[in-house]
């Protein structure tokens, strides 16, 4: 016992000792703690960058909201970030729904047929489209994903002459159908529905509703959408959102002003600023008021959309 006991202790010394450096390297080679310096000024040049980036998205926001209660002297002779002393948003909105017997509120409606009709049959197509791509197994399923997914990459201009060729030949263009059809497609929907049903909709609870005696469209639409319900909510934003800021497709489309969106109307009425300046301020307070709708919007669904955006960037 005695003749062990030395080798015994020299060896426990000297494994304490291995661990003790192997801990110091460690710890020298471990990222620094966000509270040392160089922590603090990581964390400060981020919040810059997104004080920056804040800035210059609610800049134009703010502006056109307050050039809107502005007359169009004031509109060039006073600071743009700033009330006049003689404020006249209301008098500015009465003129707006009044103008050329009421076009504007045609042009809301317009919008708000476009929007509303093409974002919701194009989260319904891209909803199920998703869903079927995450949870079922056929030939060729990937690389029609992918075909599909590279319809983000296609700019709308390039499409645009295409589109209007093929809707011409059928009789289409000028009508309300010649946007609501290029506008019932959305790639990224698509791909988002396939990310949220992966993450959100369990294998198990599938066959569970199967075992059960539930069929595949059953479990689509009693199961699988309520489960889906953020990501459905977020693609219904999005593209009523990008139907609604479009420019390029009514513009090749349509010839009838009383078919025309917010967009179109705006940049009619914009044409006509140099032989009337009483224009711009038409132009601004519709701009106010079209911005202020895609924010209500926004705002009231925003518990959706936030909670899936936190998931697609949290789970593949």
């Amino acid at each position: 016992m005695v003749t062990t006991e030395a080798p015994t202790r020299a060896i426990v010394t000297s494994d304490a000792a291995s661990a003790g450096r192997r801990a110091r390297r460690t710890a020298a080679r471990a990222p620094r703690p966000v509270g040392r310096p160089g922590g603090i000024a990581g964390a400060v040049l981020v919040n810059a960058a997104l004080v920056v980036a804040a800035v210059y998205f609610l800049l134009p926001i703010v502006w056109v909201v307050i050039a809107a209660t502005k007359s169009t002297g004031d509109l060039y002779g006073t600071f743009g970030l700033w009330f006049s002393d003689a404020p006249q948003a209301w008098e500015n909105l009465v003129s707006l729904f009044t103008q050329d017997g009421g076009a504007f509120s045609i042009w809301i409606v317009n919008s708000v047929v476009y929007s509303g009709g093409g974002a919701l049959i194009a989260t319904v197509i891209s909803t199920a489209a998703g869903y079927a791509f995450a949870k079922y197994s056929f030939r060729g399923k990937e690389a029609l994903f992918w075909t599909i997914l590279g319809g983000v990459l296609v700019p709308a201009t390039v499409i645009a002459l295409p589109l209007y060729f093929l809707l011409n030949s059928i009789g289409l263009t000028g009508s309300y159908w010649s946007v609501l059809l290029p506008s019932m497609v959305s790639p990224f929907g698509v791909y988002l529905a396939r990310i949220h049903a992966n993450s959100s909709v369990p294998d198990e609870v599938v066959e569970a509703a199967r075992i059960d005696g539930a069929g595949d469209l059953r479990i689509f639409s009693s199961i699988a959408s309520r489960m889906m319900t953020p990501a459905i909510v977020t693609i219904f934003l999005f593209q009523f959102v990008t139907i609604w800021n479009n420019y390029l497709l009514p513009l090749v489309m349509l010839n009838d002003p009383k078919r025309f969106p917010i967009t179109l109307g705006l940049t009619l009425w914009n044409s006509q600023i140099q032989r009337d300046p009483a224009f711009t301020t038409l132009v601004v307070t519709g701009s106010a008021v079209s911005v202020i709708l895609l924010v209500v919007l926004m705002v009231s669904l925003q518990r959706f959309w936030k909670a899936d955006l936190t998931a697609g960037a949290t789970k593949g």
